[in-house]
């Protein structure tokens, strides 16, 4: 079993409920707007295992292991990461062919800052939008979720929000 940390929009902050919140996570993935290479190091230094996307407010060679679009392996879970994605019925037409070709069991995704979590019957996977947990945007509350991968199972998630100051 897998416990798994999500998060998107950091903007440059590691606030500070990751720490609890995230403390007895395996792996953290970070859905892109992460601000700089010093968010990477603090959540690298709090947790060894995370993975992340860059966003459109970041440099794509903020960090050589983070790219625009990631898939990879969970336990069994087929994951599929990138920063603009979209939601059901109004996805981002460049990320629509990964939906085929990667099969994703979990689509994840970040800068709408609006916490979404939905499974989509049309292309069998569940999308995780993690909100925003950053100061800079629209949104009024910050956001935060987890959850755990055992085996195939994707089960016990989780939703933190709290104050964005």
């Amino acid at each position: 079993m897998v416990r798994v940390g999500v998060m998107s929009d950091s903007h440059g902050r590691v606030p500070q409920q990751v720490y609890t919140f995230f403390k007895d996570v395996d792996v953290i993935l970070h859905a892109g707007d992460i601000g700089g290479k010093e968010v990477l190091e603090t959540l690298r230094a709090f947790k060894k295992n995370v993975i992340a996307v860059y966003g459109n407010c970041d440099d794509k060679y903020l960090d050589e292991q983070v790219k625009g679009l990631l898939s990879f392996k969970i336990e069994d879970v087929n994951i599929l990461m990138t920063h603009i994605g979209g939601y059901p019925k109004h996805y981002n037409a460049e990320i629509k062919p990964y939906f085929t070709q990667e099969k994703p069991d979990i689509f994840i995704c970040g800068h709408s800052h609006i916490l979404k979590v939905i499974y989509d019957k049309d292309y069998n996977f569940l999308l995780v939008n993690p909100g925003a947990c950053g100061h800079q945007g629209f949104h009024q509350v910050c956001t935060l979720v987890r959850f755990e991968i055992d085996g195939k199972e994707i089960k016990n998630l989780d939703v933190l929000d709290f104050d964005k100051f």
